[in-house]
Formats: structure tokens, sequence, C-alpha cells
């Protein structure tokens, strides 16, 4: 049986699992990054739990091949992390230290676009040929699927959906432009936006709930508890968030021409609090044409998808040599 290994790495965590040719992750496991520690130290933390999890699928086994996701810009033809804000990685030769380590071929690619390729293929799009995929968390980000296979673009910088400017927002973003999307849309976005207005003194549940210095303990899955506590600030937040992305995702949508679009990340967790406006948003903006066949699905493979979709795409990568 053939097995590849996918590794999901984020700021906080890595995920490395084994995964079968049918998307079914056989062993998993989670450590935290440790990105501090500089990118060798993270490398050489990647390298030991592809063993682990080799070694539990008994025997002598050895992944036909590894694939990784990273955050932030990456080369994947290269094999290097070009940029990456979370990681504070700039021009590290991933493929080929973690290849030096193993001993087995490796592919990198973007994180976000890994998520969506293991959804696409085994998740929320299953039997879709053209998906179109955007993860709300810390950031805002998307993937597109086209005819069953991922579209890069030019420099492989396709899917920055996050960073289109939108009219009326002037908040500063990380990405040094002013006005994007996730700057009121993401997780963090709609957190920032919910400090903003208990310091300019709108009344909300959530000064109750997080009184003077805890309100840096404020998390976006509280702005859905307090929504659901009937209050007006957490809703007015959420579907403001939900409306403005289903805006943002019209042109997407016109351009790509997807069977289905798939919401994951930690801020689809918020469910119809925020999925419905987006949806109402966006069936509202689209030629009448697109609408009767679109469907729009919440991600079902959780921390399982960037895996499945990096260890997939290696795959997919050798067939092609």
């Amino acid at each position: 049986m053939s097995v590849w290994m996918g590794v999901d790495v984020g700021g906080t965590n890595i995920v490395c699992g084994a995964v079968n040719e049918d998307g079914v992750v056989l062993h998993a496991l989670k450590r935290p990054t440790g990105a501090r520690e500089g990118s060798a130290a993270v490398l050489d933390r990647i390298a030991d739990m592809v063993r682990e999890v080799a070694g539990r699928l008994g025997g002598d086994s050895v992944p036909a091949g590894v694939g990784v996701g990273i955050p932030g810009l990456v080369d994947p033809d290269a094999g290097i992390s070009r940029n990456s804000t979370n990681l504070e990685w700039r021009d590290v030769p991933v493929a080929r230290e973690l290849e030096r380590r193993l001993g087995v071929p490796v592919h990198i690619d973007n994180d976000v676009r890994m998520y969506i390729y293991g959804e696409a293929a085994f998740g929320a799009g299953r039997g879709s040929a053209n998906v179109l995929g955007l993860t709300i968390g810390t950031g805002i980000a998307a993937a597109i699927v086209q005819d069953g296979r991922l579209l890069y673009g030019f420099k492989s910088m396709a899917g920055e959906l996050g960073h289109g400017p939108v009219a009326g927002i002037d908040v500063p973003c990380g990405c040094g432009l002013t006005g994007c999307l996730e700057t009121v849309a993401s997780a963090s976005g709609m957190v920032r936006e919910a400090k903003r207005a208990i310091a300019a003194g709108r009344e909300t549940v959530l000064k109750e709930w997080f009184p003077g210095d805890q309100l840096a303990n404020l998390a976006a899955a509280d702005l859905s508890r307090a929504m659901d506590a009937g209050d007006a600030l957490a809703t007015e937040i959420l579907r403001r968030a939900g409306t403005l992305t289903g805006r943002e995702l019209i042109p997407a949508v016109h351009l790509t021409s997807p069977e289905v679009v798939i919401i994951g990340g930690g801020g689809a967790l918020a469910g119809e609090r925020l999925l419905g406006p987006l949806r109402e948003a966006l069936m509202d903006g689209l030629l009448p044409d697109f609408r009767p066949d679109l469907r729009i699905k919440v991600a079902e493979r959780g921390d399982d998808a960037g895996v499945v979709g990096s260890a997939m795409q290696a795959r997919a990568k050798q067939l092609q040599k």
C-alpha cells in the first residue's frame, strides 16, 4: 500500500499525517510549531514527526513522498518558502532541507491551497471539478480548483482575496494596504472591531463577560455566543463580515464559475450567523444564470484538510514526473 505524508504547518501547531490514495488519514500527530526557535529547528521537528508517524504504520514503512503546506508566499517549483509572516521565514529552501533529512521526495505549497485542495477532492467539494474555496481565520485567503487542478497564477500568488480594499473601511492591514477585507471580516478582524466599538463606548454583553483587562481574551467564538444571547454589537459585526465577504466573492465567482464555494477556517465555525449574510449577499450580486446550481458549503475535514491536500498534491506531482 502506497502512503504519502501530509504536513500542515501553522504559526502555532504542525499537523502531520499518513494518507492513503483514497484520502484516508491513517495516523496523525500534532505538535507545537516553535517558530521562534528558527527554521532549522522547525524543519527538524517536521522530519521527526514524519518519521514517528511512519513508524506507527508498522514494519519499515517509508512514505512515497511528503507534501508540506506552509503559510505565506511559496515557490512550489523551487521548493522555497519565499515569505511567511507567521513563521518569520524568508527564502527558506524547505523541500531541499527536508529531502536531505528524510531521503524521500518533498513537495511544498501554500497552506490554504492545500487545505482547499483536500476539501475539493475528499471533503465538501467531493465530486466537483471546479471549486472556489475561502478560509476565514487570522486572515482571509482563497484557492481555486479548475477541472480538478489548482490554479496558481504568476509567481504562484493567486488567491489573495482577503486583500481587496473595501469601500468605507480605513483600517490599516498588516500587508501594508488600508481597508482590506480581512481587517474587518477575518476572525481576528471581527475581534478587533468588537474591541474598537467597546473602546468607543458601545454597550454590549461582551463588556460584562470580559471586564477590564480581560477583554484581551476575547475570541471570535465569543461573538457567536454573544449573538446567540441577542447582543446587538456581536450580531452587527458577524452579519457585516458575512455581507462584505459575500460581496467580495461575487467577482471571484463570475471569473471562475465554480460548482461549489467552500468556506473553511475558524471563522466558518460561526455557521449561519456568518454564512447566512454571506450567502445572501453573494447570491443577490450574481448574474441570474450563476445562481441555480451554485452550492455554498462549510468545509468538512477540519485539521485533516491541509494534511490530505498536501499529501495528495505530493502524490499528483510525483505521478506527473
